[in-house]
């Protein structure tokens, strides 16, 4: 039953973990561009969750803050790119890299700033219940964070597949001149997709705040949002799901069968094997580009 425990555990702290590298994803298929403040902008969103519903705060209903907040964040994500990145145009993708970097710890600033330093929780539904299998006790957070994440990555797989703005997007990420004369709207285009990371990113906030306390260094879970992104293949929207889950189940079962200073470098040391013996990820898509 440990052993069950701690892969449910895991697999829902691998689920987080592959939602924030999902935004890493969408960002680089629409754009080719590497936002690392996707961490960040996962914390922001739930911080405004948590400060919609929770009574010191403004005290909003759970299921009317998370729409709100998820909103929010999309609009954040249009806005970053219609007003700030749309200037980096012609600039080369370390430029890109640097303002991403200066945004996390601005976020990061701002965060402390409003809400404070200490450990803040978010009063959610969710939160606190469990589901009993015979003698396994498992956390109706826990469940729900897996049940979301697999429905949203199904989700975005077909939109990018089978749908005519999902086909743009990776049409404008091959040849922006081009896609822009077959008369895609790519500046629009790039600003929907840096919403639809912005709105993901909330998700993975609220599931995140709802299985425990938020501060304002957990945007740094991008760096090993990252590292997953990169082991399930950049650029593949399963590949970024199970690099997630991959790194989620390693470090429960490190830290209880090994130690958890291992736990903590495990997943570094398996991103360092992955570029060297398979660089494109585990489900590569690798594409040459048409020009």
């Amino acid at each position: 039953m440990d052993v069950l425990q701690l892969f449910v555990s895991g697999l829902a702290n691998g689920c987080v973990y592959g939602l924030i590298a999902l935004g890493f994803v969408l960002i680089y298929k629409a754009t080719e561009q590497v936002n690392f403040a996707q961490g960040d902008m996962m914390m922001l969103g739930a911080y405004i969750t948590v400060g919609l519903t929770n009574a010191q705060f403004m005290g909003w209903p759970f299921w009317i803050a998370a729409p709100v907040a998820i909103f929010l964040m999309g609009v954040f994500g249009y806005l970053l790119d219609m007003l700030v990145l749309r200037r980096m145009f012609g600039q080369s993708q370390i430029a890109v890299v640097i303002l991403t970097i200066a945004l996390g710890f601005v976020l990061r600033f701002l965060a402390g700033l409003i809400w404070g330093h200490e450990p803040v929780s978010l009063e959610s539904p969710i939160v606190g219940k469990d589901v009993r299998f015979g003698g396994l006790v498992l956390g109706l957070d826990e469940l729900v964070i897996i049940l979301v994440t697999l429905l949203l990555t199904v989700l975005l797989y077909f939109y990018f597949n089978r749908t005519r703005l999902g086909v743009a997007m990776q049409a404008s990420s091959q040849n922006q001149l081009a896609a822009y004369y077959m008369g895609i709207p790519v500046k629009r285009v790039n600003s929907l997709i840096w919403a639809l990371a912005g709105a993901v990113a909330a998700i993975a906030g609220i599931l995140f705040a709802s299985k425990g306390s938020i501060d304002p260094s957990t945007g740094l879970l991008g760096i090993k949002a990252f590292a997953a992104s990169v082991i399930g293949g950049f650029g593949s929207l399963p590949g970024a799901l199970l690099g997630g889950l991959i790194i989620g189940l390693i470090e429960p079962f490190a830290s209880r069968y090994i130690t958890p200073e291992y736990a903590r470098v495990l997943p570094y040391l398996l991103l360092f094997l992955i570029l060297i013996f398979r660089p494109h990820g585990i489900l590569a898509q690798v594409h040459s580009k048409k020009v």
